[in-house]
């Protein structure tokens, strides 16, 4: 059982992640810190001195490699569905879920650093955080939207919509 949570920078993709992983007993996996561990340097650096292009291939990489774990929870970098045939190899490795949630609703979830360690996000006023993080998520919905499921999270506390996805995995893992 592969599990993929996508969706927006700072819609909760690890939180949800780990804590799927532990009450379910698989292992987690975040895309962006095995990146990190594999670079030796922040996303924001890799970006900052390599290069977009560089960090999405590498991104890639760690994307195939997640096809020989078994049972794990996948975090996947909020652009990481959006390169390539990304999306189209998430749903042939696993379970996709999009973790919708409202530009305001992530805003009120960002702490101070979750803003800080965005390079997307740096030096924006409130006002123009939401005007770009609006503009964004509406071109990145068509791909997140083709996930096997989406959960509007926004009126959801965190453990409603972790025990909605383990729900969804006891389903798959019942004998038909």
């Amino acid at each position: 059982m592969r599990l993929y949570l996508i969706g927006y920078m700072g819609c909760g993709k690890s939180t949800v992640g780990r804590k799927i992983a532990r009450f379910a007993h698989l292992d987690f996996v975040d895309t962006d810190s095995r990146i990190e561990q594999r670079e030796g340097a922040s996303v924001a650096d890799i970006i900052t001195y390599q290069g977009e292009d560089y960090f999405r291939s590498v991104e890639h990489s760690v994307l195939v490699d997640t096809a020989s774990e078994d049972d794990v929870v996948v975090s996947t970098g909020g652009g990481l569905p959006m390169w390539g045939d990304n999306m189209a190899q998430i749903k042939s490795l696993g379970l996709s879920v999009y973790l919708r949630r409202s530009p305001q609703n992530i805003m009120s979830r960002l702490s101070p650093y979750g803003r800080a360690k965005r390079p997307k996000f740096r030096g924006l006023n409130d006002e123009q955080l939401l005007a770009f993080m609006t503009t964004h998520m509406a071109e990145r919905e068509p791909v997140y939207s083709q996930a096997d499921v989406v959960i509007d999270c926004d009126a959801m506390s965190d453990d409603a919509v972790i025990d909605l996805i383990l729900n969804n995995i006891r389903k798959l893992k019942q004998p038909k």
